[in-house]
């Protein structure tokens, strides 16, 4: 099957799938202990250039699994959650662990896509 025979769809996927590949490899050498420790100082401030582009990965929309933040106690507790893409559906939590920040449930975030990316 040449190329031409495939749809515009499938070469979008491919091309995709190659940027991304791409991507993850070269952030991969970023993805370092001082990295992970200045996003635990602060997941939401002024960061890095090396941060910024991890962070700017690990924020793209077409990110699977899609994680949330949920406030489980206002202003007391957040917890992770996975959405599940079934439209109406709630978010189904990762685990068990609650945060007294939502700070620190962001960096719990930030872990998870580190982990992933570091593993796929």
């Amino acid at each position: 099957m040449s190329d031409t025979d495939s749809s515009p769809a499938d070469r979008d996927k491919i091309a995709f799938a190659r940027w991304d590949r791409r991507m993850r490899e070269s952030l991969r050498p970023l993805l370092t202990k001082k990295i992970i420790s200045e996003h635990k100082r602060d997941p939401v401030g002024i960061h890095s250039d090396a941060l910024d582009r991890v962070l700017n990965y690990f924020r793209r929309p077409n990110l699977l699994p899609h994680y949330v933040i949920v406030c489980t106690r206002p202003f007391k507790q957040w917890r992770v959650a996975r959405m599940t893409g079934v439209p109406g559906q709630a978010p189904v939590f990762v685990d068990e662990r609650a945060y007294n920040s939502e700070a620190k449930a962001a960096h719990a975030v930030f872990l998870l896509r580190v982990e992933q990316t570091m593993r796929d």
